[in-house]
């Protein structure tokens, strides 16, 4: 990642702030961006603390606004020059079977999940084409792929993403723009922690219900979604695009 510059959006946590420590620590330059300020904030810190001499810049704003979107492309650009890759990690979940689907839900989660991943690559491509080319990795998740009960809103939206993704391949070819999706399963991160916690349930209790899951019998750590993103974000993917890349523990074939 020496000299690129990445813009990544969800970066205040999760997988989200493990790509942009990574990128540092392999030589980029990233910008974080997150509606929530003070997380991303702390993410940035937490970088530039730990890695010395990490080019990373907190940035303030909602995916689901495609002026928010243009700012931090736009911010980015200003800090550090150009911009040679988009990280699409931004998303929300919905815990409520179709049948019970309520209309704001709906709203709420394609805003976040599809139209916010559509609006940055939108606001991304520009700059990327002026910088002669370079890469968008989109977070899908193995439930764009495979069905389960409960959640199917989100899984609908992340099925999205992959066709946003193939189609965007296709389209950003000719520009020396390469894009590809990473479906992640089952990562520990924050959200998942507090959120076993607010139902009465230990981390150490949360790690243990998915032991049968996948074919690994265990959570994946937020940087071992984070290396797959880096190797589709780099020239050592040179000859991929318009892929879905499975980062599941073989939980797609169970």
């Amino acid at each position: 990642m020496v000299g690129r510059v990445a813009l990544v959006t969800g970066g205040g946590g999760g997988i989200g702030e493990a790509v942009g420590r990574l990128f540092c620590e392999e030589g980029g330059a990233v910008a974080l961006l997150d509606a929530d300020v003070p997380a991303v904030e702390a993410a940035a810190r937490g970088i530039q603390t730990s890695i010395v001499g990490a080019r990373v810049v907190p940035l303030a704003g909602d995916v689901t606004r495609e002026d928010d979107a243009r700012r931090a492309v736009a911010a980015a650009v200003e800090r550090f020059g150009r911009l040679d890759c988009l990280v699409n990690v931004a998303g929300v979940r919905v815990y409520r079977s179709l049948a019970e689907a309520t209309a704001g839900d709906w709203r709420k989660i394609v805003d976040v999940n599809v139209l916010g991943t559509a609006f940055c690559c939108t606001a991304a491509i520009p700059a990327i084409r002026k910088a002669g080319g370079g890469t968008i990795v989109n977070v899908s998740s193995v439930y764009g792929v495979i069905g389960r009960r409960g959640m199917g809103q989100y899984d609908t939206t992340k099925a999205a993403v992959l066709g946003l993704t193939r189609a965007l391949a296709v389209e950003e070819a000719p520009h020396g723009i390469r894009v590809n999706a990473v479906c992640p399963g089952s990562t520990i991160t924050p959200y998942h922690i507090r959120r076993a916690a607010a139902q009465g349930q230990s981390e150490a209790e949360l790690r243990r219900r998915t032991a049968t899951e996948n074919l690994l019998g265990r959570w994946a750590e937020p940087r071992e979604i984070a290396y797959p993103i880096l190797f589709l974000a780099c020239e050592e993917s040179s000859y991929v695009t318009g892929a879905t890349l499975m980062v599941d523990a073989g939980k797609s074939i169970v």
